[in-house]
C-alpha cells in the first residue's frame, strides 16, 4: 500500500512542473510569458467587453491575442491571433483576392472589415488543460508565418 501511495506522490510531483508550463486561456499571463520567452512583447489589456487581450507585434506589424469563451471576463477557453491593416481608399485587396486566400490557405482566415480593410485571424483552442509551451510556440510560429504571407499577398 505504501508503495502505491509513494508511486502516486512521485507521479504528482513529476507532473507538476509540466502542468506549470501549460499555456492556457484561463491564465492570460501564461500566454504573455510564452510570447515574451519567444522574444515578442506582450502588453496586457482588456477588450471593449472587458475580456483579456494581449497586444504584440511581429516584424513591425501589430497583432492582438483576444480571449474568447470567457466567464465573467475570466476563465477563458480559446484565443484568437488577429491583425488588421488600415489601407488607403482604393488600395485594399479585392474581395476576390481575400476569397482566393481563404480557398488556398489552411491557416489564417481573412476578410474585409466594415471599412473594406483586410483582416487576418487564427484561432487556437486552449480549453481542457491548454497546451504545452512548445506546442503553443509552434502555433505562434505558424501565426507569424501566416501574417507575413498575408502581408505579401495584400501588398503591405
Amino acid at each position: 500500500m505504501r508503495t502505491a501511495i509513494f508511486a502516486v506522490a512521485i507521479g504528482l510531483l513529476t507532473a507538476s512542473p509540466a502542468l506549470a508550463q501549460q499555456v492556457t486561456a484561463k491564465d492570460p499571463q501564461s500566454i504573455a510569458r510564452a510570447l515574451v520567452a519567444s522574444g515578442y512583447r506582450a502588453e496586457m489589456k482588456k477588450d471593449g467587453e472587458g475580456d483579456p487581450m494581449i497586444m504584440s507585434a511581429s516584424s513591425g506589424t501589430k497583432f492582438g491575442v483576444s480571449f474568447y469563451n470567457c466567464t465573467n471576463h475570466a476563465n477563458c477557453a480559446t484565443v484568437q491571433f488577429h491583425a488588421g491593416f488600415d489601407t488607403d481608399p482604393g488600395k485594399a485587396p479585392s474581395l476576390e483576392k481575400i476569397n482566393a486566400w481563404n480557398r488556398t490557405q489552411r491557416f489564417g482566415r481573412a476578410y474585409l472589415d466594415n471599412e473594406g480593410d483586410p483582416v487576418i485571424e487564427m484561432d487556437i483552442d486552449l480549453d481542457d488543460g491548454g497546451m504545452s509551451q512548445p506546442l503553443f510556440l509552434d502555433n505562434l510560429e505558424f501565426w507569424v508565418s501566416v501574417l507575413a504571407q498575408f502581408e505579401k499577398e495584400i501588398g503591405w
